[in-house]
């Protein structure tokens, strides 16, 4: 990524899911800031750092998907913390065979807007009150609170996209509901603060990335279809 496209990034407008955080510290920010107090005018000063977070954090900057539709893309950004064989979620439906599974990492410096990563249709919704383990973690797919999304591709075949809370996540969103109809690199939801997600590919496909590589949402290619 070069610089400007790096200035760019940090600089994009905030996700709407910002707004009720935005007013707060805004709020706080004025109303403290506002008064002869030395308490009141810290805690103007504290809420005006946590306003720059918040417009940091829920940054949503536009993404260009690759044009090709046999692609599998990143549904997040961060760093790839695992790839490896895992049985894909049982309330999604999709068989006991293991398939390959990609976990991406995000730490609350990334953009946390979570994306499509294929063209298809949302067959399934699951969601799994749990723990808040740090999500770089193996057992935080099976122990912590997640949301698991089936993706039912063009050509009959399934991936599952699972959102998972981390250890200062502590809220999930998703907006896309059964039956919804996506493109790739779509929005669909995103997690509050810092969090991971995993991608399970269709049986028989093989991930052309590795631990440790960064991830772009709705950009970086991790596997042909």
């Amino acid at each position: 990524m070069s610089l400007i496209q790096s200035i760019k990034s940090v600089l994009a407008p905030p996700h709407r899911a910002a707004i009720p955080f935005l007013a707060l510290t805004g709020g706080l920010t004025v109303l403290g800031r506002a008064t002869p107090w030395r308490a009141t005018r810290l805690i103007g000063n504290v809420a005006l750092g946590g306003f720059a977070f918040c417009l940091y954090f829920f940054r949503d900057p536009k993404r260009f998907p690759p044009s090709r539709t046999d692609l599998a893309l990143a549904p997040a950004d961060g760093r790839v913390v695992s790839v490896e064989l895992a049985t894909p979620p049982a309330a999604l439906g999709m068989g006991s065979d293991p398939v390959w599974r990609v976990a991406t990492f995000l730490s609350v410096l990334n953009v946390h807007i979570n994306r499509m990563p294929a063209a298809g249709t949302v067959t399934k919704i699951a969601y799994h009150a749990g723990q808040f383990l740090n999500a770089s973690l193996d057992k935080a797919s099976d122990l912590n609170e997640r949301n698991e999304v089936r993706l039912t591709l063009e050509d009959g075949r399934h991936m599952a996209i699972v959102q998972i809370a981390g250890l200062i996540a502590r809220r999930i969103v998703c907006y896309v509901e059964e039956g919804s109809t996506v493109e790739p690199g779509d929005r669909f939801g995103l997690i509050r603060f810092g969090s991971r997600t995993d991608l399970y590919l269709p049986p028989g496909v093989t991930p052309l990335v590795s631990t440790g590589q960064i991830m772009v949402g709705g950009e970086t290619v991790i596997a042909h279809l």
